[in-house]
Formats: C-alpha cells, sequence, structure tokens
C-alpha cells in the first residue's frame, strides 16, 4: 500500500523531472513558471509516463528544429503548454523509443534530418 508521503515524495520528484527537463530545452525559458508547476502537476495526476513526457519534449523540438530552411522563424516557447499536444499525440498513437533515440542523437550532433524530396 502506498502511504501519502510517498505520493507526495513521487508527485514531488515527477513535478521536478518534468520542469528540470522543459526548462534545459532550447527555445525555453531557463526558469519554469508557477503556471508550468501547476501543468506538471496535472501531468502527474493524469499518471502521464515521464518517459511520454520527455519524447515528447523531443518530438515537439526536432519538429521546431528540423523544419525547412526558408520557414519562417518561430518565437521562443514560453510554456510547458507548448507541449501538451504532442503529450497527448505520444500517449495516443505512441512512438517507438529507437526514433527518439535517432532524434535525440541528431538534436546532439546537430545534423539536420534531410528533407522530403518535392514532387
Amino acid at each position: 500500500m502506498t502511504t501519502p508521503a510517498a505520493v507526495q515524495t513521487d508527485q514531488q520528484q515527477y513535478v521536478r523531472a518534468v520542469l528540470r527537463c522543459y526548462t534545459r530545452l532550447p527555445h525555453t525559458p531557463n526558469r519554469s513558471s508557477s503556471h508550468d508547476r501547476r501543468l506538471a502537476l496535472q501531468l502527474f495526476e493524469q499518471q502521464v509516463p515521464l518517459d511520454a513526457v520527455k519524447a515528447a519534449f523531443v518530438l515537439a523540438i526536432s519538429r521546431r528544429t528540423f523544419r525547412p530552411l526558408q520557414a519562417a522563424p518561430l518565437g521562443p516557447i514560453r510554456s510547458l503548454a507548448y507541449f501538451l499536444p504532442v503529450v497527448d499525440e505520444v500517449q495516443l498513437i505512441g512512438v517507438d523509443p529507437l526514433y527518439i533515440d535517432h532524434l535525440k542523437r541528431r538534436l546532439e550532433s546537430g545534423i539536420p534530418i534531410p528533407a522530403p524530396i518535392p514532387w
């Protein structure tokens, strides 16, 4: 049986982990807001796996990073809420962990993913 203290500890660790990852991403604020903390807590309460949140971060940042060169520049990400649709997508559709690893390597190396051939 899980004690209330254990649940609170798990909750705090989860929220801290989400916010730590979020604030270390490119294009995000260096500090989280109280709104971001509430959203992270909601993700915990909805029992969204931390791995799903992290996968959503990788997908969203990859999509921003590997856009066509002629695309208009995007503004900074101002809230954790930016990632919520991608978190939903990851939960609904799922994502191959190998693909996430591939995207992480691409992001870390700075090598863009080749653009699709225009027809």
